[in-house]
């Protein structure tokens, strides 16, 4: 009984000793806090002092030391990256990006036509994209008309020959008339010049005239075959000079305010790549597409070797000019995404 009478005074010792210490520690922490509170009051008073003493002529102080430069060598410039570059005024121009066809150009587009009624006899170009120079013949064509009025003319001038040296007023002026209009006749019908000198000078009349091509280009259209009745709505040929081409670019609404025409103009193809083919904005379009909001714009591209075909799909930048502008290299903008 003694031993745990023993222990439980020690144990409550111990306690009494715990608390002590801990109302010490307390009691530190608590005048500490209030110490700390009584600073911001006595910066108020100095601050008001500090005020206070500012009205009063300062006193002297001594200079700040000036910035120094810091230079850093070459090597240590190109171990961090650092580079340098001019900022500049420029001539400076945008790009507009579109996609397009290629077609053929209108104002280049001849058709092979004859005035008169006749028979194809002979056919010398019958073959669809074939090229064909001008002046080249490209068939043969008997008239019973074109027969008709050559003989007339030949008529007519030997009458005229005939009663040149007439004294009957009026027999020849009629006999000139009846020749002017076989003549005016046969230039009407598009004969060519060469085929009534050639009738002139040899009084005979030929029985098949060639019809020869108006101009040098390819035939994208045939309608001429042997033995067929021609009649002068007939168009028996259709040749373009594909050496320059239209492309029909579709270019977004948004776009079309920047684009005049005159603008320069460059295309690509995917099937050339590396080759890049120069052109101009001859005409927009004064129509958008109400599906895909884009309007055509006519770009005019030369084709040498005929590399650009009708119908070929290409890829169009458009050179919009910006002019003078204050510029400054790529690499030092911050690209914020923004």
């Amino acid at each position: 009984m003694k031993t745990y009478r023993t222990g439980f005074l020690l144990a409550l010792t111990g306690n009494i000793v715990l608390v002590a210490v801990l109302t010490g520690l307390w009691w530190h922490y608590r005048a500490a806090k209030t110490g700390a509170d009584a600073k911001p009051q006595e910066m108020v008073a100095s601050t008001a002092l500090d005020s206070t003493a500012s009205s009063m002529p300062a006193a002297p102080t001594m200079s700040e030391t000036p910035l120094v430069p810091v230079q850093i060598s070459p090597q240590r410039l190109q171990s961090i990256g650092v580079k340098t570059g001019v900022v500049e005024r420029r001539l400076v121009e945008d790009e507009i990006r579109a996609t397009g066809n290629v077609a053929v150009d209108e104002t280049r587009v001849a058709y092979v036509q004859v005035r008169f009624s006749g028979y194809i006899q002979k056919v010398f170009a019958d073959a669809t994209y074939q090229y064909v120079h001008k002046g080249q013949p490209l068939l043969t064509i008997y008239s019973p008309d074109l027969v008709a009025t050559e003989r007339e003319y030949l008529v007519a001038k030997q009458n005229q020959k005939e009663v040149a040296q007439s004294t009957v007023p009026g027999v020849a002026s009629s006999a000139a008339s009846l020749l002017d209009a076989a003549a005016e006749r046969l230039k009407q019908w598009g004969v060519p010049q060469a085929e009534i000198v050639r009738l002139e000078s040899t009084g005979q009349v030929q029985q098949e005239l060639n019809v020869d091509s108006p101009v040098s280009g390819y035939i994208t259209e045939r309608n001429a075959l042997p033995s067929v009745a021609v009649q002068p709505d007939m168009r028996l040929y259709t040749i373009a000079d594909l050496s320059t081409v239209w492309v029909q670019a579709q270019v977004f609404q948004g776009d079309l305010g920047r684009i005049k025409i005159g603008d320069r103009a460059r295309l690509t193809v995917d099937s050339f790549p590396g080759r890049t083919f120069s052109g101009r904005v001859d005409f927009i379009y004064p129509q958008v597409d109400m599906d895909t909001r884009t309007a055509k714009v006519r770009v005019i591209f030369s084709n040498p070797g005929l590399q650009l075909k009708p119908g070929m799909f290409v890829n169009v930048a458009l050179k919009v000019p910006m002019g003078s502008q204050l510029v400054v290299p790529a690499t030092g903008v911050l690209q914020s995404g923004e």
